[in-house]
């Protein structure tokens, strides 16, 4: 009963994971134990969580002094949903060590405490457990447990099993996460609804793994109820079941037995047979085909690496394609202008009418359908990966990922993910064209993420805020993305979508529509979705203030306008430079300088003879 009365708390295990100088990374202590009836030191750990040491000790971690760690593990059993893990690292010399063992044979000890929990409360687990695992250091005597016993039950009876969106965002910042990718966030947030595979890098953990889950907050209800099968994959029962030889994970989810139910126009009867799977699927295609499908790659010889890098006739296609379709001027309203004088964007509805099983996708569903079956069968989550669950990214049955890694070997790889996204950078790199001007963004979407920038960077040095305010700050955001993707999904619905679709970027729409979470969405009715306005948030005529927006974007992120970029620095250093060798201010020979640019190119811009022509460019600054 004692046992029973335990499993219903929020937490499942307490561990430590420590480094073994000759056996590696081991699984030390557990509260209670991973296997039943097992000792707690006694090692053993179930055999669908092998990979729990590598996750809670990450690669590189002797390089930080401390660091926190983010994961996924697959359930233990079919009742069971995504389990969620947090794990602080930290180490000490052994040298300081009060109680030495004798398998400390190296010059610092390095562990991991960490929480198996069956809620993403990430941000404050984290908190929680960095206060005990420094507290567990300084007694500088890892034999005493007594400490981790307590956290077990102090967090079992302090959580409770309901999840409230201001305790699973805690420690998430969408601002944070803005100020670090700025225009790109939108890219980021689009990249998710067309489930890729998509692989974040850097380091240190922490900070990747907070980016990545920032990035799946900003969905209405992700991170609350649509992970509960990110990570469903177990190994096989033997090795010959595996026509290639090596281990092979296959995929589960809850979604297998509804989704066959599903259909375009809507849900199967309370009373339809399921025992007969039909020809096609909710998606419209044979049930299970694709899965197997490899994607579509550009070529590998291929030199584009970063969609960043576009070509200009892209852009010019791009442009002439919304121009072409643009909305009709007189039924418009003026871009950044709303009809009543309030902003255009306002805190959207929340979930009012509660969240209640999805008849097709399987979660916990709100009024508008949200969140949005992502991860589900068999595209996967996994805020941290390591190197040992490398086979995953080439797993045939799955179909997907959003990954965190740390090492190098991840990212050498490149034809295992569709797109890199280097944190530090930052920056996108994906080679497959066709992914690459579907993630190209429209004018409305420029001025959506403009419209975010500016409030986050003007709010950034609040002093008596200190960015807490609600314009700009973590909970707004949250608030305009939900707004952008209520707005999509209405758009879609509408009987004149093609024209309300268009601000959103053809190639995005066409291929969000051959998504699994567009298709399980469309295939039921949502009752909150007649509230919501059809249409983009920032749709509208364009003006001059656009052509700068879209130059000065196109500037910073493509490959040319760094070039131009770095060619300017340089030169303004070497006028610098020049100025000073010769006795020149910086003032006067900047002033010089653009004194001879306005006479060169008033000089050019005047009808003249072509002699007369030469003789200006001979006279023109170098």
């Amino acid at each position: 009963m004692e046992t029973k009365e335990k499993d219903k708390g929020p937490v499942l295990h307490i561990v430590v994971v420590g480094f073994h100088h000759k056996k590696g990374c081991q699984v030390e202590f557990s509260y209670p134990p991973l296997v039943p009836d097992a000792e707690h030191d006694s090692g053993l750990i179930p055999e669908q969580w092998k990979y729990l040491p590598f996750l809670a000790l990450p690669d590189g971690a002797h390089n930080y002094q401390e660091d926190t760690v983010f994961f996924h593990l697959p359930p233990l059993d079919v009742e069971q949903k995504c389990v969620y893990g947090v794990s602080c690292y930290r180490q000490i010399e052994a040298k300081a060590l009060k109680v030495r063992q004798a398998d400390v044979t190296r010059e610092t000890v390095q562990k991991s405490v960490c929480v198996l929990s069956r809620v993403p409360l990430y941000g404050l687990l984290q908190a929680k457990l960095q206060l005990i695992t420094h507290a567990y250091f300084e007694e500088k005597d890892f034999s005493q447990i007594s400490i981790l016993k307590e956290l077990y039950e102090h967090m079992n009876g302090s959580l409770g099993g309901s999840l409230d969106g201001s305790q699973v965002h805690l420690g998430l910042s969408p601002r944070d996460l803005i100020l670090q990718f700025q225009h790109k966030v939108l890219v980021l947030f689009k990249l998710l609804l067309l489930e890729k595979k998509v692989l974040f890098f850097g380091s240190p953990v922490h900070r990747l793994v907070g980016h990545l889950m920032t990035l799946l907050s900003m969905f209405p209800g992700l991170v609350e109820h649509g992970l509960v099968d990110s990570s469903h994959y177990r190994p096989r029962s033997s090795v010959s079941e595996n026509p290639t030889g090596s281990e092979e994970f296959v995929s589960v989810s809850v979604t297998d037995l509804t989704e066959e139910a599903a259909n375009h126009s809507q849900p199967s009867p309370p009373g339809a047979n399921h025992s007969q799977p039909s020809p096609s699927g909710a998606n419209g295609e044979s049930s299970g085909d694709h899965l197997l499908r490899p994607p579509s790659r550009a070529s590998p010889d291929s030199s584009e690496s970063d969609w960043e890098t576009l070509d200009p006739s892209v852009l010019d296609q791009t442009l002439d394609q919304s121009v072409d379709q643009s909305v009709d001027p007189v039924q418009t309203p003026e871009p950044f202008e709303s009809p009543s004088g309030t902003p255009i964007t306002s805190q959207p509805l929340g979930g009012a009418g509660g969240v209640c099983q999805g008849l097709v996708s399987g979660l916990e569903e709100d009024q508008y359908g949200l969140p949005l079956a992502i991860f589900t069968k068999g595209y996967l989550c996994l805020p941290y990966m390591a190197l040992q669950q490398h086979h995953l990214l080439s797993d045939v049955s799955v179909r997907g990922f959003v990954a965190g890694a740390t090492n190098i070997l991840f990212r050498q790889q490149r034809h295992l993910s569709d797109v890199v996204v280097e944190v530090e950078e930052p920056r996108i790199q994906t080679q497959d064209l066709d992914l690459r001007r579907a993630l190209v963004l429209t004018t409305a979407d420029l001025r959506f993420a403009d419209y975010l920038l500016k409030h986050v960077t003007e709010n950034r040095d609040d002093v008596f805020l200190d960015g807490t305010g609600w314009e700009g700050g973590d909970e707004w955001i949250r608030a305009q993305f939900t707004l952008y993707l209520h707005s999509l999904l209405a758009s879609a619905l509408h009987q004149d979508s093609e024209r309300l679709l268009v601000d959103y970027g053809a190639p995005f729409i066409t291929a969000w529509k051959m998504s699994h979470n567009y298709r399980v969405w469309k295939s039921n009715s949502h009752s909150g979705m007649s509230h919501i306005t059809a249409g983009h948030p920032f749709q509208g005529q364009y003006s001059v203030a656009d052509v700068k927006l879209r130059l000065s974007h196109s500037v910073q992120n493509s490959e040319r306008g760094k070039k131009i970029g770095n060619a300017m620095m340089t030169t303004s250093r070497s006028v610098v430079q020049t100025g000073k060798a010769v006795g020149q201010s910086l003032e006067g020979a900047l002033t010089s300088a653009k004194s001879a640019m306005t006479s060169w190119f008033s000089t050019l811009a005047t009808p003249t003879p072509i002699t007369h022509l030469s003789e200006v460019a001979t006279e023109a600054p170098q």
